[in-house]
């Protein structure tokens, strides 16, 4: 079973002060590039791996999505998705992506913000997502970008995330990291960026985009906080496409 750490209380009442907690879609940097990665979401059926709040799926119905189901494995992010959304084409659902078992070509577009990276057997999940798309769907998600992920974090809100970073730290090393991020003992997985690619495209994805995501010179001017993460990226954006 994954580790279920936004069901920390500690955990989550730290989430909750950051800006994309707060302000949704809106309150995170990467938002306006990943919007250039989605496609069109009339008509469509789509999933959301790790939906957190629902601020993406509450997005995608106003997007005139035909349906939308946001699956995570925190009760209590799903009970403030539930609490912030009125819209009945939009069903939560409790689920361990570890394990998730998904039915054959149910979906035109699944994404995935910042959660992919906590997920040990990745390419069990990737597999899932395949099989689960329609041919010619899309999976776009963001991750932490592995020169991220191979450093070691420690300390509480230092930047504009929460994060204090160090030098990368055996980048070709692949496993769990462990970092204290509003609670002590979070565990992330590092992967290098070419084992990303390459399970993509070894399940039969074709690769559309790939974004190692940086903030514009204009969100900086907005917010100086954001002036660090031109010294690495923090994340990286994908989007890929299920042949048709």
């Amino acid at each position: 079973m994954s580790q279920n750490i936004y069901d920390n209380p500690q955990f989550f009442a730290g989430y909750a002060t950051l800006p994309r907690s707060i302000h949704g879609l809106a309150g995170a940097p990467e938002w306006e590039k990943m919007q250039q990665l989605l496609p069109s979401l009339s008509a469509k059926n789509v999933l959301d791996l790790g939906c957190g709040y629902g601020w993406f799926c509450r997005w995608a119905g106003v997007q005139q999505a035909k349906s939308v189901t946001g699956l995570d494995l925190s009760s209590k992010m799903l009970a403030r998705a539930i609490e912030l959304t009125q819209d009945d084409n939009i069903v939560y659902q409790q689920a361990d992506l570890e394990t998730l078992s998904l039915a054959k070509q149910q979906f035109d577009l699944v994404y995935s913000s910042l959660t992919l990276h906590y997920i040990v057997n990745i390419s069990s999940l990737i597999s899932t997502v395949f099989q689960s798309l329609k041919p010619g769907g899309q999976f776009v998600f963001s991750a932490e970008h592995p020169i991220f992920t191979a450093a070691i974090h420690q300390g509480w809100c230092v930047d504009n995330e929460g994060y204090k970073s160090w030098p990368v730290n055996q980048y070709q090393i692949e496993g769990d990291r462990r970092t204290d991020w509003f609670a002590e003992g979070v565990i992330k997985q590092h992967r290098k960026l070419s084992s990303w690619i390459n399970m993509l495209v070894k399940t039969g994805f074709e690769i559309i985009e790939i974004d190692e995501w940086g903030p514009t010179a204009a969100q900086i001017a907005e917010n100086p906080l954001l002036e660090e993460e031109q010294e690495r990226p923090m994340l990286f954006l994908l989007s890929v496409r299920k042949p048709l």
